[in-house]
């Protein structure tokens, strides 16, 4: 057991036990059942026994994240005090099942949650799981950019406006390109009319210990944030952080709907990562992330001095849906290259071994973090210039509006889900009601989602992703050739 006044952010309980119960060389008779390794040659000897030492099921000496009472709730504890929550909960099936726990502790069956239309497959998830009906707000856009940045406060407060029975409002911080909404405003007009604040923060995990980046939702007032620790904190892939301020949402019912969504077999070297990682940014993010903004902006600046790229940031700041911006997100508009952000994403992985986050139609996107050098990014800039030199083309890439507009709901997400099916053409998909989500991943963004009337513009922006040879998913068919509708057929 802990008390309160032994939380010292120099200390990692969970990681120290895991380390205490390896040196003391058990002998196990329980799951995994590779034995620490010894079950597993070939991987063990590729990762490294310690490694499979490590990999351990749930005892006494360490704990349960199903009911954390030891040193898992020790660690999870000081994760909670580093970002200013009241409760802090580890996730070891990342962020889709933190957004999904936050809807359903927000939402019953029936509600509606006002929800911008640029969120993560994983929120669409929580929609279906949850039964709640989404009351989609329109992200600003920003037109040279080709892309969707936050939403307005007047449009929350509009939507709240003609929608004042909504449960909560969820929000972005930051978007995928860096956006960040002015969340603190949203929040108070949100609480005023007794609505929840749910914030993804999948692309946030360090915003909140560094005075030169946004605010973090815990520090801005919301009820809960999903935060990504392993996207841009340091952790493991797939380990992530679940944070609740005490108020309108109950941590019972948090507790319950989270051990419904995740596995009664968490992994404890992604629980541990988590430790490691909090303790890291607690202590040292100051120091590691004024590096992570002095890479980030050299490399912008050179990038700006390329002829025909344009690394775009902090400039942005009082553009519509832009209240504040993530610098640790390079984002580069290609398309005075004449080239589409697709094709150079391609090269930079084939020609120069470079794998940049993303890429879109217009746009590049790179993470800058912790784990970065300055010799990485001299390679990303050198790269670019040589693209620019070797691969441009004499026209550029003309700018079309591809930011779809919000769809008509025409029955909820989960009722979609569960109804009758038939399988269409892709091209003759328009207007009828979609039974499944369509999306480009990265970002997981969804073109179309279940309940929603297909327009042409959907299914022309899908043939563009394919064209593109972008990754395309959601579907049943691998291939998006065809896609499952609404109407008689199979009840899947």
């Amino acid at each position: 057991m802990f008390y309160l006044t032994y939380l010292n952010q120099n200390t990692t309980p969970l990681f120290t036990a895991l380390k205490d119960y390896h040196k003391r060389n058990v002998v196990p008779f329980d799951v995994p059942g590779h034995k620490h390794g010894k079950g597993l040659n070939e991987f063990t000897e590729y990762v490294g026994s310690t490694v499979m030492e490590l990999d351990v099921n749930s005892m006494k000496c360490l704990d349960n994240i199903c009911n954390p009472i030891g040193v898992i709730k020790e660690a999870e504890t000081l994760a909670a005090y580093a970002y200013g929550a009241d409760h802090g909960y580890f996730l070891v099936n990342g962020t889709t099942s933190g957004v999904q726990a936050m809807i359903m502790s927000a939402c019953e069956p029936g509600d509606k949650v006002i929800i911008p239309r640029n969120a993560h497959k994983s929120a669409v998830a929580g929609l279906i799981i949850s039964g709640a009906i989404p009351i989609y707000i329109q992200p600003e856009v920003n037109e040279e950019l080709g892309i969707a940045m936050g939403v307005s406060v007047e449009s929350v407060e509009q939507t709240i406006g003609r929608h004042p029975d909504a449960k909560a409002v969820f929000l972005i911080n930051p978007t995928y390109y860096g956006a960040s909404s002015n969340i603190k405003d949203i929040v108070r007009i949100a609480h005023r009319n007794a609505m929840a604040v749910l914030v993804d923060e999948a692309h946030g995990a360090h915003i909140g210990f560094h005075e030169e980046f946004p605010m973090s939702a815990m520090e801005l007032g919301a009820d809960m944030s999903a935060v990504s620790l392993h996207k841009t904190g340091g952790s493991l892939t797939q380990s992530s952080l679940l944070l609740l301020r005490e108020g309108i949402i109950d941590p019972f019912t948090v507790k319950k709907n989270l051990n419904l969504m995740q596995t009664t077999s968490g992994s404890y070297l992604l629980m541990a990562s988590l430790d490691v990682a909090r303790k890291q940014l607690a202590v040292n993010g100051q120091e590691l992330l004024t590096n992570v903004l002095a890479l980030s902006r050299d490399a912008r600046d050179r990038i700006n001095q390329i002829d025909g790229l344009y690394a775009f940031g902090t400039e942005l700041i009082g553009d519509p849906g832009v209240y504040a911006f993530d610098e640790s997100k390079l984002g580069v508009n290609v398309r005075k290259l004449g080239l589409t952000g697709f094709e150079v994403y391609d090269i930079l992985r084939d020609e120069y071994n470079i794998q940049a986050e993303l890429a879109d139609y217009y746009n590049i996107m790179a993470i800058i973090s912790l784990g970065d050098t300055k010799e990485a990014l001299d390679a990303l800039v050198d790269a670019l210039a040589d693209i620019a030199m070797k691969h441009r083309r004499d026209d550029e890439i003309k700018m079309v509006n591809n930011i779809l507009n919000n769809p008509d709901v025409i029955i909820s997400p989960r009722d979609a889900y569960y109804s009758n099916k038939r399988v269409v053409k892709l091209e003759e998909a328009e207007g009828e009601i979609s039974g499944e989500s369509i999306m480009a991943y990265p970002p997981g963004i969804p073109v179309v989602t279940p309940g929603e009337r297909i327009t042409k513009e959907m299914i022309a922006h899908i043939q563009m992703l394919k064209e593109e040879e972008t990754l395309v998913q959601g579907t049943e068919d691998p291939y998006v050739e065809y896609v499952r509708v609404l109407g008689l057929g199979t009840k899947r």
